[in-house]
């Protein structure tokens, strides 16, 4: 197996822990989790590849298995005499002795890798999401690499129907991202504030699932840069000495002793997870009551991209009951035109 550039087994995370020092970790992008796990009928937190950049090739070494991906438009690559490429967005059955791989991840910096059953590794403080720098979680608690096996909950699968989205979902919405001031915004000036909220920004290659370093102007402090040690949430923009602000992501700290200028709304930290090293963004200033209308318009939508999943037949085979229910024509027209 080649393990691709940094694959990781991420769920939705581990809660409740950070007093005791241990991160949050868990996927960059739920949203995707969801539909990959969805597709293969999981439950929406089970344990998934998290795939960076690049992919892995694989091989099936047990009866049978069903995968999916999403949040891409990369294609799984299924290998051998009659190589196959089947999109994202669909769940696909393989048997023993299969070899696939995940084409090119050149739109977005993360996506996941779903099998029915989820992987029978450990949950250590609740999760089964990888923790690199602390060594603990997914698979050994480190990126997969070359000759890895990793371990199946469900050793073969049935040949029921696989399933694909209705449609393409639009998961990367324009406009900046939005975020909530504070909760140390006193510790700037007025024109720092202002030149965060007009400005544009460049995701540095300094970037990972820790945080997202950003180039553009500095940030101007008021009352210098030290702050007595306090609890991060995920999306803290946190303001160092350089005025360069770090947009905290899964795998932040717990503690920071540096002013953290806004928090990025839950909405949008998954679109700023899929963001890669030189994407330009913005940001804007809502409330937090129009941070929880946003997310629950988000959580609205995202149900129903779940709800309309629709079985599909095999690769390779007309699907007889698609084409009886889909419009085939776009008009008529009469013989004298």
């Amino acid at each position: 197996m080649a393990p691709g550039l940094f694959t990781t087994i991420q769920d939705f995370g581990r809660f409740g822990h950070q007093a005791l020092g241990i991160p949050v970790c868990g996927a960059l992008d739920p949203v995707g989790l969801r539909l990959a796990n969805a597709l293969v009928g999981n439950a929406g937190d089970a344990g998934a590849l998290e795939i960076r950049i690049a992919g892995p090739t694989m091989r099936v070494e047990t009866e049978s298995a069903r995968i999916a991906l999403a949040g891409t438009t990369a294609v799984i690559e299924v290998l051998g005499k009659r190589p196959l490429r089947i999109a994202s967005g669909r769940s696909l059955r393989l048997k023993d002795g299969d070899v696939f791989r995940i084409g090119a991840v050149a739109d977005t910096s993360c996506c996941y890798l779903a099998v029915e059953g989820g992987f029978d590794v450990a949950a250590p403080f609740g999760s089964q999401s990888t923790y690199v720098r602390g060594g603990f979680g997914g698979f050994e608690g480190r990126p997969l690499k070359d000759g890895d096996r990793l371990p199946l909950a469900a050793p073969q699968v049935s040949d029921r129907p696989d399933l694909a989205l209705a449609a393409e979902p639009a998961l990367d919405a324009p406009g900046p991202i939005r975020v909530v001031l504070g909760p140390q915004d006193n510790y700037f000036t007025e024109g720092g504030i202002a030149t965060l909220l007009e400005s544009e920004f460049t995701i540095s290659p300094n970037a990972d699932r820790m945080g997202l370093r950003l180039d553009g102007p500095v940030l101007e402090h008021a009352l210098g840069y030290n702050i007595a040690s306090d609890g991060i949430a995920t999306g803290s923009i946190q303001v160092p000495g350089t005025g360069k602000p770090i947009v905290l992501l899964a795998d932040h700290q717990t503690t920071g002793g540096y002013p953290k200028i806004a928090t990025v709304i839950s909405a949008d930290l998954p679109r700023l997870g899929r963001m890669r090293p030189g994407h330009k963004l913005r940001f804007a200033a809502v409330s937090v009551t129009d941070a929880e209308a946003v997310r629950r318009a988000q959580e609205a939508v995202v149900r129903r991209w779940l709800a309309d999943l629709v079985a599909v037949g095999a690769p390779g085979h007309a699907d007889t009951g698609r084409l009886l229910v889909t419009n085939l024509i776009s008009g008529v027209v009469g013989p004298e035109e």
